[in-house]
C-alpha cells in the first residue's frame, strides 16, 4: 500500500487487479482510499483524486464536523441505546450474578459486583450487545439465503472502526459490527444483506448495487442513515 498527497489530503493509494477505480472516504475521521488498476502510476492516480477534489473535500467535512459522542463512564445516568431506542443506565450494586437487564422499556440495568471499574461495566454492556446480537442474527441469515440464493457458512461479531460489517466470499462468513446492537434493527438488516450480496458480487459496481435495489428497495436510505452515525463509542 503507497501513500499520495493531494492538497495536503494524504490518501491511501492500492493497486489491485481491477478495471475501475474506487475512491472512497471512510467514517468516522475522513480517511480516504483510492483503489487504482494495477499499471496506473502515481502521477495518473494523483490527477484523478485531484479531479475529485471537491468531493472528497465534502465527504471529509461531513464526517469530521458529526456530533462524537461523549466519552462513556458507564454510570447511573448515562444515555446509552440498544436496537436503535435510547435508555437510561442504573449501575446496580450486587453480591448475585453479574448480568443486564432491560427494565421498563426505559432503563438499562447493569449488576455488577460493589466497586466496578469502568472497564468491568463496559465489559458488562458489551458482551450483553454482542450476546443479542448473536440471537438476533441467525433470523436474518436464514430469511435472506432463500431470498438472495446463497448460504453463510460462519457469522461473526467484533468492533470495527471503519466499517458496519466485512466478509469472506470464500469461506462464506460474514462480520458484523458490534455497534450494531445499538442501531435501529433496519440498519442491522441491511447490513447483514449488504455483506451476503458481495457473494453474489464483490464489488460495489452497478451489478451489486441492482443486486441490493431488487432485494432490499430502501437500502439507499438505510445507507445514508448509517453514514450519517460515526463508528465511535
Amino acid at each position: 500500500m503507497g501513500k499520495i498527497t493531494v492538497e495536503n489530503i494524504d490518501i491511501e493509494l492500492v493497486r489491485k487487479r481491477i478495471k475501475n477505480i474506487h475512491l472512497t472516504v471512510y467514517p468516522p475521521d475522513g480517511r480516504v482510499r483510492l483503489a487504482v488498476p494495477q499499471h496506473m502510476d502515481d502521477e495518473a492516480a494523483r490527477n484523478f483524486a485531484l479531479s475529485k477534489l471537491t468531493w472528497i473535500t465534502k465527504q471529509r467535512k461531513k464526517y469530521t464536523t458529526q456530533e462524537r459522542q461523549t466519552i462513556r463512564e458507564f454510570v447511573t445516568g448515562e444515555s446509552h441505546y440498544y436496537s436503535g431506542k435510547k435508555y437510561i443506565l442504573r449501575v446496580i450494586e450486587t453480591i448475585g450474578k453479574q448480568h443486564v437487564e432491560l427494565r421498563d422499556n426505559k432503563y438499562i440495568d447493569l449488576y455488577l459486583r460493589p466497586g466496578s471499574t469502568v472497564e468491568k461495566r463496559e465489559k458488562l454492556l458489551s458482551e450483553w450487545y454482542r450476546r443479542n446480537l448473536k440471537e438476533i442474527i441467525p433470523s436474518y441469515i436464514e430469511k435472506w439465503e432463500k431470498i438472495i440464493g446463497v448460504r453463510v457458512n460462519e457469522f461473526g461479531v467484533k468492533q470495527m472502526k471503519t466499517r458496519w460489517g466485512t466478509c469472506n466470499i470464500r469461506d462464506k462468513r460474514i462480520w458484523i459490527n458490534l455497534e450494531l446492537a445499538k442501531k435501529a434493527p433496519r440498519c442491522l438488516e441491511y447490513i447483514v444483506v449488504h455483506e451476503m450480496v458481495h457473494f453474489l458480487e464483490k464489488h460495489h459496481n452497478k451489478v451489486f448495487k441492482d443486486y441490493m435495489s431488487e432485494f432490499l428497495p430502501a437500502w439507499k436510505s438505510i445507507q445514508n442513515e448509517l453514514n450519517g452515525i460515526s463508528l465511535q463509542k
